[in-house]
């Protein structure tokens, strides 16, 4: 079937964190105005309604009218494996799936269960903030193997500071975003195998967060790092369907280890986790009808990031941003204009009463950035930019005299 994506489906009033949760966004310092014309982009979920497969599958749930405790039955393992093999090519043994409420609550329950107090865990900033919260909230160390950026916007791996970081003798883990999240890099077979590499001669435990990997343009190609090596004994993978099919309430991600020890000490420090029915039949039902939804989705995200490239290329030129190779985070760099992070912030979340997320939120290397979430119809889109641009049109008008 075709779906609308530009329909506006309202979604105040629905318990939605980005559109009703005014006073938790506030308390949390995102922004300080919030109210019922604010525009909020922020957040890794799409404005977009879901596949109708997936609406068939949980009304048939909720028609049953019992919602009691449940276990996953094989079809829930076959769908997994059916998915990865048809989309990335890559075979995943049922045994080695553990099911987890969510991606960041499993990579803090493998933090605690795989690397003790006072271990340094490498990350990459700029980069997902809850990484950081996962290793300094538990006890760990942060060793910052930062990204670095050209003068084109494309990052690329320190790779000599990341091998010095996994020599240290207290480095345990390395926590990998790919794609990488708010950069947009998917990073190629070799920059993986390199990684991996590193990591494996050092015994450094590898966690692979590939959430993203399903939302890729169109000439790009994602391949999971653990199809790629041949020893994924020191490889954890977290997959999901949150963010590919647009049911983070659903609580579902999957998390792949072959190695029997580490995947042992994973789920005895998880505990039991039994999963909703309503999620049972979430996953089976995009993983194995929903394929045609998220292919009509892809184009349209990549034809809402080349409208976003083209209107700030007319309207603020001031602003670099490059097209992502993956996710559906754009990373704008509003450095240009001279401004304070600060003003950039007032101007955009107070006076333009656009939500994003602050760039230094993601490390000191994203300070003058603002990361956008861009899966919301295109109208709505674009009625945020047109606030935005209306706030640095001063420094925009002063700019073109100059030149």
């Amino acid at each position: 079937m075709q779906y609308n994506f530009d329909e506006m489906v309202q979604r105040r009033n629905t318990y939605s964190l980005k559109w009703d949760g005014e006073e938790l966004i506030k308390e949390i310092g995102y922004t300080e105005r919030y109210d019922h014309e604010t525009i909020p982009l922020f957040t890794a979920d799409m404005d977009l309604p879901v596949p109708q497969p997936l609406i068939e599958a949980l009304h048939k749930t909720v028609d049953h009218r019992i919602f009691g405790y449940s276990i996953f039955p094989n079809e829930y393992f076959e769908a997994i494996q059916h998915w990865f093999k048809k989309r990335h090519n890559w075979t995943i043994n049922k045994d080695e799936i553990v099911y987890s409420p969510g991606t960041v609550h499993a990579l803090n329950i493998a933090v605690k269960a795989l690397t003790k107090r006072g271990e340094g865990i490498i990350i990459q900033r700029p980069v997902y903030p809850p990484f950081t919260a996962a290793i300094e909230g538990n006890g760990r160390i942060v060793r910052n193997n930062a990204m670095i950026r050209n003068s084109d916007g494309y990052y690329t791996i320190d790779f000599e500071d990341f091998e010095a970081k996994a020599q240290e003798e207290n480095t345990k883990m390395f926590v990998l975003c790919n794609p990488h999240n708010p950069t947009g890099r998917i990073f190629t077979n070799e920059e993986l195998k390199r990684l991996s590499d590193i990591c494996e001669k050092n015994n450094v435990i590898v966690i692979a967060d590939e959430i993203h990997g399903d939302l890729i343009r169109k000439n790009q190609t994602f391949t999971p790092l653990a199809k790629i090596v041949s020893d994924t004994d020191h490889i954890i993978t977290c997959t999901a369907i949150n963010k590919t099919f647009n049911v983070a309430g659903l609580h579902c991600t999957n998390v792949i280890i072959s190695n029997p020890e580490m995947r042992n000490s994973f789920r005895e420090k998880m505990g039991m986790q039994l999963p909703s029915p309503f999620t049972i039949s979430a996953l089976i039902a995009v993983y194995n009808d929903g394929e045609e939804w998220l292919d009509q989705l892809t184009q349209y995200i990549d034809d809402t990031m080349d409208y976003v490239k083209s209107f700030l290329a007319e309207k603020l030129p001031t602003v670099k941003v490059t097209i992502p190779e993956g996710t559906y985070v754009m990373w704008m760099d509003f450095n240009g204009y001279g401004l304070s992070a600060q003003e950039i912030h007032h101007r955009i979340y107070n006076k333009a009463n656009v939500l994003l997320e602050d760039g230094d939120l993601f490390g000191k290397e994203g300070e003058g950035y603002q990361r956008i979430c861009i899966p919301s119809p295109r109208p709505l889109i674009q009625e945020a930019l047109e606030r935005i641009a209306k706030e640095f049109q001063d420094i925009e008008t002063n700019n073109r005299l100059e030149r």
